[in-house]
Parts: C-alpha cells; sequence; structure tokens
C-alpha cells in the first residue's frame, strides 16, 4: 500500500475520535488568550497519545513527535483554538454551553483535525531525521495575536522548523476540496481610532460652535481617496469606517466625534506610507479649524505570504493525496490571519479546507451565528495535513523558500 493510501485509511480509522473532540471543543468554546480549558483538555489528548507539551504563551501549546535531537530536521503544524463572542443559534446537539461564546471560525475543527494528523503520524515511519513539531496557538482571533506571542516565547527556537503549515475551514469551497494561494495571499490588518475634538453647542447657531460631525464626514470621505487614488493600482488596498459616535441631538453639535475604521492592503511598504497619508489628510482637514484630532493606528497582523515554490509543491502532493479534480486556486483575501507573523520568519503554507455541504444546507459564513461544517470535511484535513507533514519530511533537500 502506497503512503498516502495508508494515510486515507488511517483518516478513516480516526475519524469518529476527531468528530468528537471536535464537538467537546465546540460546546466549551473559550475567548481569546482565555483558552484555559481547552489547553487542558487537549493536553490531555495529547498525553494519551504519550506526547509531552510545553505551555507556550499562558495558553498555547507545542511539543514534538519525537525529542528534538541536534540537526534534525523538522516540520511544523498549527492549529488555531480559540473561539469568538457570538450567541450560538445552530440548534446542535453540541452547540456551544456557554452563552455568548460560539466557535464560528473553525477553530475547534483545527485543533481537532492537528491532533487526528499527529495520530495518522504516529502510525507512520517518519524519516530517520525527520521530526513533526505540532502548534496549538491560542488568540488568533484579537489582537496583538496569539503567534506573535508564541514567537516572543520561543515556539520557533531550539530546533527551528523550516516549513510551518496550517489550515483553515472555508465555507465556499465543498466539503472534500482543498484550495491554495501561492504568493500574497491575506491583507494586513490594522485598527484606526480617531477623535475629533472641538467645541460644541446649540446646532441653530453653528457659527458660535465647532461643526466636530461635519468635519467628521470631510474626514470619511478625503481619506478615500487612499485607497481611490493615492493607492499604487497593482496593490489591492481597502480603508473602511464601521463606526462613527456623535453624541449630539437634533439640536445639539457634540465636542467630540469619534470613528473606528480598519486599513488592509497586500505590500507593506504601501501600508507604511498610508499610514502618514492618513495622519496627514486628518491634520490638513482640521488646521483651519479650532479643532484637533487624536489618532492613533493599531498596527495588527502583517501580509500573510505562502512561500511560492512550498505551496506550489503543497499543491502537488494534495493533488497525489485527493485528486486534482479536488484542488481548487484560491484568490487574494482582504481578510487577516495571525499565521502571517510566522511566514515573516519561516517559510510558510496556508490553505483553505472546503467543508460546504448544499445537499445537508451547510452553508453558512465565517463568524455567523449559525456556522457548522460538514463533518466529513475532518477526515480530508486531518489526512491532507499529515501527508503534508510527512511528504515535506521525505524531500531530500527540504522545501526551498521561493520568496527571493
Amino acid at each position: 500500500m502506497e503512503i498516502h493510501e495508508r494515510i486515507q485509511q488511517l483518516a478513516g480509522q480516526y475519524f469518529e475520535q476527531v468528530v468528537q473532540i471536535r464537538r467537546h471543543l465546540h460546546q466549551y468554546p473559550e475567548l481569546s488568550y482565555q483558552e484555559y480549558e481547552t489547553a487542558a483538555y487537549l493536553e490531555g489528548e495529547l498525553e494519551k497519545m504519550g506526547l509531552k507539551s510545553q505551555r507556550l504563551a499562558d495558553t498555547g501549546l507545542t511539543g514534538w513527535l519525537r525529542n528534538p535531537q541536534q540537526g534534525q530536521r523538522t516540520i511544523a503544524l498549527r492549529a488555531e483554538m480559540d473561539a469568538l463572542p457570538i450567541e450560538e443559534k445552530t440548534g446542535l446537539a453540541y452547540a456551544s454551553r456557554y452563552p455568548g461564546r460560539m466557535h464560528a471560525c473553525g477553530h475547534d475543527a483545527h485543533a481537532a483535525m492537528l491532533l487526528g494528523a499527529l495520530k495518522i503520524l504516529q502510525s507512520l515511519d517518519l524519516p530517520a531525521n525527520g521530526n513533526i513539531q505540532y502548534i496549538f496557538q491560542p488568540a488568533e482571533e484579537k489582537l496583538p495575536g496569539g503567534a506573535l506571542k508564541m514567537i516572543e516565547a520561543g515556539v520557533l527556537e531550539d530546533p527551528k522548523p523550516e516549513l510551518i503549515i496550517g489550515q483553515h475551514v472555508y465555507p465556499d469551497l465543498p466539503s472534500g476540496s482543498i484550495g491554495y494561494k501561492p504568493g500574497a495571499y491575506m491583507a494586513s490588518t490594522d485598527e484606526i481610532y480617531l477623535t475629533i475634538k472641538g467645541k460644541g453647542g446649540h446646532a441653530a447657531l453653528p457659527h458660535e460652535c465647532d461643526d466636530t460631525v461635519y468635519l467628521a464626514s470631510q474626514i470619511i470621505q478625503s481619506l478615500q481617496q487612499i485607497a481611490a487614488r493615492k493607492a499604487p493600482p497593482m496593490i489591492p488596498t481597502v480603508l473602511s469606517f464601521g463606526k462613527i459616535n456623535a453624541p449630539g441631538a437634533t439640536n445639539v453639535i457634540p465636542g467630540e466625534v469619534y470613528l473606528e475604521g480598519t486599513f488592509r492592503t497586500m505590500d507593506e511598504q504601501w501600508r507604511e506610507k498610508a499610514h502618514q497619508l492618513i495622519r496627514q489628510i486628518c491634520e490638513s482637514i482640521l488646521q483651519p479649524t479650532q479643532t484637533h484630532c487624536e489618532l492613533h493606528i493599531k498596527k495588527g497582523y502583517p501580509v500573510l505570504i505562502n512561500d511560492p515554490q512550498t505551496t506550489q509543491k503543497a499543491m502537488d502532493y494534495s493533488s497525489q493525496l485527493l485528486g486534482k479534480e479536488n484542488i481548487e486556486p484560491l484568490a487574494i483575501r482582504m481578510t487577516a490571519e495571525d499565521f502571517a507573523y510566522y511566514t515573516q520568519n519561516i517559510p510558510g503554507i496556508f490553505y483553505r479546507l472546503g467543508v460546504a455541504n448544499s445537499s445537508h444546507k451547510i452553508t453558512p459564513s465565517l463568524h455567523s451565528d449559525t456556522f457548522n461544517i460538514d463533518e466529513q470535511a475532518l477526515q480530508t484535513g486531518m489526512a491532507n495535513l499529515a501527508w503534508l507533514g510527512y511528504s515535506f519530511l521525505q524531500r531530500r533537500n527540504g522545501p526551498q523558500p521561493g520568496r527571493g
């Protein structure tokens, strides 16, 4: 039996266990930086497999299938653990038992599939000089991001992996399929917090006060030129405001107006320049007035770059496992992922796992209160993750970085 066939067989063998693990995690979701029960549960599952883990970043876990040896090649596999502050409305028998918390982004499935992949890899003969590192990461959903905390705690050191692989459920693809995008895949993400301060007053006497609401509208309109006219046309750019708080009334102009927005792009150099432009535009609009602004741009996750050559090789491997017809090319996404921090340090592959099943009416959006997956996708996901880890360890010269 070929190795990829053996992996498929093992994925089927462990499928029901992984389903139960996913359902347990789904019932007990924990928010970012609070994944204590989740970490303890995963530690218990790893101990059943004879694997000892290290705690990093308080609730993060890492370890290796073998004791790390000097000169040993290492491939890292990563999954997230945190949930979202959403009230679940799926009606599932294993729905969240915690009010206001839900695994609406599939991190329960990610953690379960990583455990499944480890079970598969334990059943295989890994290359004598190869090792698999596992990373169960907290706080992907909240800045500054658990990946950054894990890296600062040394998760990519001693030994340093030569490649890191992560997967994410994706309701835009049918269950059983995998999607890849070599190169820049997901955007950087920055949060914009802006307060305009001036003299409030009676709305019927605008000449006696500062019209902070009008100035806020000018700023929003003027900032749109950053994406429309200042951004290089080949670089995707999004600047959106999702919150305005102007606590006035029909006859009251408030002394303060508060705005929140997001800036996203696919190029780090342009990102820095755009931050300067945001500040300059805000200051130039307010300069002729008696008002001033307090602007804070909170830098979020960087651009996620899938190592081009290695990702292309991963597509070839997945084609061997699942068939070419089940491998889909992906477009760039303006959403963000803190997996990008790993790819700033070592070559990485972040791919998508199809979880939709239209015949069973499983097609909701990520981060929705009815989000669910076709659980059959768990078998595909754990098999693909294990196959990629095994295949890259088998490569004679290891992954070859392609960013140049």
